[in-house]
């Protein structure tokens, strides 16, 4: 029997897939495709964040439908799943189940019930344990919690997600161990609010919090780095930042979603935070850490945005100089607060549009002349990719998140080594290790 699956969205959808595969490999028999057309059973994994999801959605069933082998199962998994329920099989005939991102853990049972459908976002997976994948690699995905208990008003995550519970930490530790045992040296971290870790366990669990899990973490042999995501602005306080600062296998990389500069408009979003308070992180991080790497993520043109609001937005960007940013025009999903607003705050297109080039634009420029100034720099890599022949290179990422090529050095995947910056072309790094 063949597995076919296709994954959309962030790194819980991924983690959430690999689930699924390692529960269909060895409660199943099943084995991974790469043809949807051999498959025996189609899985595709939603997301509700993309834009206009539903209809990309219906859109991919409808060819899965025409290529697939007569007896072959489509599944519907993840967070358009979650909020759609029914709705999909009712539209979608040729779809056999749906099965909810807060669901997942039912997956070897739905393949055997036609039409069935488990969505409901109060069920409780927290404790589960999941069978783990055959050859893992380097680098892997580990879940801290499930759900969202915040309530930003655009998002959909806490209708498609439920409310958040955190992992128990022997469960952590122990898949974590499981991880380093089977050679992985990198850990990213993940949940919806990673650094509210702690706040509700769904049985008796002694009271730790984000910074205390990262210090038991670290404790593992084997794990050399631990990275995770993503962290929320407002619940960055001294304790966690300076755990960040001071353990050495916290890599120095960090993500804060911004999604606006603008008090005003933060306060609209429902986010808890001011621009005042974000920049007093930023700033207390960079005394911590100088030279820590920062991404985020911005919503350009949410409903009311003014021009003196979206300035507040690129004021940000030019203090802290972001090292990764994700950027998106507003787009509104349903279930959402901002979903109901009225027409008269919604920004045009033509504007969104011309903010959103503004503020790329900006950051290109900002991302050159910072790669400008990493020549002659350190940094420790560790190997992700090698090319052997001619044109021989390895590869990797810094703890603080670059991606660097090593041109004519071929090493082992896995290995850590340091690594000089001599050149930058187009804003890549390259460099030669120092032995």
């Amino acid at each position: 029997m063949k597995l076919y699956i296709e994954t959309l969205g962030c790194a819980m959808n991924m983690r959430d897939s690999e689930h699924m595969i390692a529960e269909l490999k060895t409660k199943e028999g099943y084995t991974l495709t790469e043809d949807a057309k051999e498959a025996d059973l189609i899985l595709i994994n939603t997301c509700s964040v993309r834009e206009k999801p539903e209809r990309k959605l219906f859109s991919e069933i409808g060819q899965f439908a025409l290529i697939k082998k007569p007896h072959a199962k489509i599944g519907i998994c993840g967070c358009t799943a979650s909020h759609m329920g029914e709705e999909i099989i009712k539209k979608a005939p040729s779809v056999n189940f749906v099965l909810g991102a807060r669901n997942i853990s039912k997956i070897s049972e739905v393949i055997h019930r036609d039409k069935a459908v488990e969505v409901g976002v109060d069920y409780d997976d927290s404790t589960y344990v999941f069978d783990t994948a055959g050859n893992i690699g380097i680098k892997a995905l580990l879940n801290i919690s499930i759900g969202c208990d915040k309530r930003c008003a655009y998002c959909i995550v806490p209708h498609t997600r439920g409310k958040e519970i955190s992992i128990p930490l022997d469960l952590i530790l122990s898949e974590a161990e499981k991880l380093a045992q089977n050679g992985v040296k990198e850990l990213m971290l993940l949940g919806q609010n990673v650094n509210n870790y702690g706040v509700r366990f769904s049985s008796n669990h002694k009271m730790i919090n984000f910074a205390g899990l990262l210090r038991e973490i670290s404790k593992i042999e084997g794990i050399k780095r631990i990275r995770f995501t993503s962290p929320h602005p407002l619940h960055m306080d001294d304790e966690f930042l300076e755990e960040f600062a001071s353990n050495p296998k916290i890599c120095k990389c960090i993500h804060m979603p911004l999604q606006s500069g603008s008090s005003k408009i933060l306060k609209s979003m429902r986010r808890g935070y001011t621009k005042e308070w974000y920049l007093n992180r930023v700033a207390k991080l960079k005394s911590l850490v100088p030279h820590v790497g920062i991404g985020t993520d911005i919503i350009v043109a949410f409903p009311g945005e003014s021009e003196e609001d979206f300035a507040h937005t690129m004021d940000v960007l030019e203090s802290v100089q972001f090292d990764t940013m994700y950027s998106f025009i507003y787009s509104p999903r349903p279930h959402t607060e901002s979903y109901q607003w009225g027409k008269e705050s919604i920004v045009s297109k033509e504007v969104a549009s011309k903010r959103l080039a503004i503020l790329q634009d900006k950051h290109k420029t900002i991302l050159r002349d910072k790669a400008k100034k990493e020549i002659g720099h350190l940094h420790e890599v560790l190997i992700e990719n090698i090319k052997h022949g001619e044109d021989s290179f390895s590869e990797g990422r810094s703890d603080t998140g670059k991606l660097i090529k090593i041109p004519q050095e071929v090493l082992k995947i896995g290995d850590i080594v340091n690594v000089q910056i001599s050149q930058n072309e187009g804003g890549s790094l390259i460099g030669r290790c120092i032995k």
